[in-house]
């Protein structure tokens, strides 16, 4: 690899309870921290999250509870990896949107000081999506090899998608054949969603913020302590059953979960801005 090294680079990936970075625990961590002179060093540990795994998650990394109920917690070995975090660069798939922010939260509720002062970051999935486009045409000269004449034209638009979508049949055998079936796998990434464009999601039992700066801020604490920003809310372009939760909550009321909700949105969907699990 030609990557010219002034210090340490050290690549890393999470596995965690979720997709959150500010609510979601980690369950596993490794980096390999690569030295300027070649030497290599792996830290790896499994962590107990202090919280239950869910299920859908589960299938996803393949870590139950029982797997991590006698692993140190996060803030038995805060110390241990920062020092092993010191003095280097960081480098992953991801890690600028989930990785490092978790890490971040997690050292932060440790009282450990994590400092990203000074630290350069390379994501490879920005390069990889930066160098590989994500458009209907990169996906129809993938999918069935030919360009995408009328590219922006409404109709040659739909032709393609068709054409792109019969092409993922032949080229995924395992793909379900029903629509119904196909939605659940379209909407996987918003298992925990409670509107359709994932604005508003379960968490812990608790109703929190999908989007923006508040992400992960349950409505009950920001009904506490900044109302304001939900009357903002009510006045911008947000679904009637957004809106109508947030009334709500302005009100003092509060949704119950449904039964299989309570866990930590998450998901395995490959899509241009996919957080590893």
């Amino acid at each position: 690899m030609p990557l010219q090294l002034k210090r340490p680079l050290i690549f890393l990936d999470l596995e965690t309870t979720g997709t959150n970075p500010r609510l979601d625990r980690i369950i596993e961590i490794a980096a390999l921290k690569l030295h300027p002179d070649g030497r290599r060093e792996v830290w790896k540990r499994r962590i107990n999250p202090q919280r239950p795994i869910p299920a859908i998650v589960t299938a996803i990394h393949g870590i139950r509870d029982e797997d991590v109920a006698t692993a140190p917690t996060f803030a038995e070995i805060a110390f241990d990896l920062v020092r092993f975090l010191s003095n280097g660069d960081f480098a992953g798939f991801g890690i600028i949107r989930f990785d490092v922010p978790l890490l971040a939260e997690e050292f932060r509720r440790a009282n450990v000081t994590f400092s990203l002062a000074g630290v350069r970051q390379i994501d490879v999935q920005r390069i990889y999506h930066m160098r590989e486009p994500r458009t209907l045409s990169a996906a129809l000269q993938f999918y069935r090899g030919r360009d995408h004449v009328g590219a922006h034209g409404a109709e040659a638009d739909v032709l393609a998608t068709l054409d792109v979508l019969d092409g993922q049949f032949e080229r995924y055998p395992d793909l379900p054949c029903s629509v119904e079936e196909l939605d659940l796998v379209c909407q996987q990434k918003r298992e925990n969603a409670i509107d359709s464009a994932g604005r508003l999601q379960w968490s812990g039992g608790e109703v929190i913020l999908g989007f923006g700066q508040k992400a992960g801020l349950s409505l009950r604490e920001l009904a506490a302590k900044e109302p304001n920003y939900l009357r903002w809310m009510l006045n911008r372009d947000f679904a009637p059953e957004v809106k109508a939760i947030i009334r709500d909550a302005l009100e003092g009321k509060f949704p119950s979960p449904p039964a299989a909700a309570g866990g930590s949105a998450n998901g395995s969907g490959e899509t241009q801005e996919e957080l590893p699990l």
